[in-house]
């Protein structure tokens, strides 16, 4: 099993949002980065585990744990006339985009908030991709060890 932590805006998806989807069961739609791409369609699994990140808000933060139910496909969204993911340039029969569909698992009670995370930068945290300068990547590998450090925080 691997983990990751997976980057949403709460105002465009948020927590809440996941919580009133069937099942809690959604896809993890509209990413539109190259590395990013790769790790939803090559690297994460069923059963991967992953962080679900409020960011670009006033309290950006890890709001819960999510599992991957479905492994990469290609992301529909990419040609859906209307959607804000829409992208000319992806082919169907070539696509350019793919999403993985995620369970919520647990909430995170409270946010575990970026400024918690960055206060142990220097320690359990150092290696961590999200706390490093001028990464915006909207999916990120965490490590074991990250993994079981930040749930000690819950």
């Amino acid at each position: 099993m691997n983990y990751w932590l997976l980057k949403s805006e709460p105002d465009t998806f948020g927590i809440e949002d996941l919580e009133k989807a069937p099942a809690g069961t959604t896809s993890w739609e509209g990413v539109r980065n190259f590395q990013a791409r790769n790790m939803l369609r090559d690297e994460i699994k069923a059963g991967d585990l992953a962080f679900f990140y409020h960011s670009s808000c006033p309290e950006p933060g890890i709001a819960g744990i999510v599992e991957v139910v479905r492994e990469g496909y290609p992301d529909a969204s990419a040609w859906r006339r209307g959607s804000p993911y829409l992208d000319a340039k992806s082919p169907q029969n070539k696509p350019l985009w793919y999403t993985v569909d995620v369970r919520l698992k647990q909430r995170a009670q409270p946010l575990i908030q970026l400024s918690a995370l960055r206060a142990h930068a220097d320690g359990k945290l150092k290696d961590m991709l999200l706390l490093r300068r001028g990464n915006r990547l909207s999916v990120t590998p965490v490590s074991a060890a990250q993994w079981r450090f930040i749930l000690s925080l819950m």
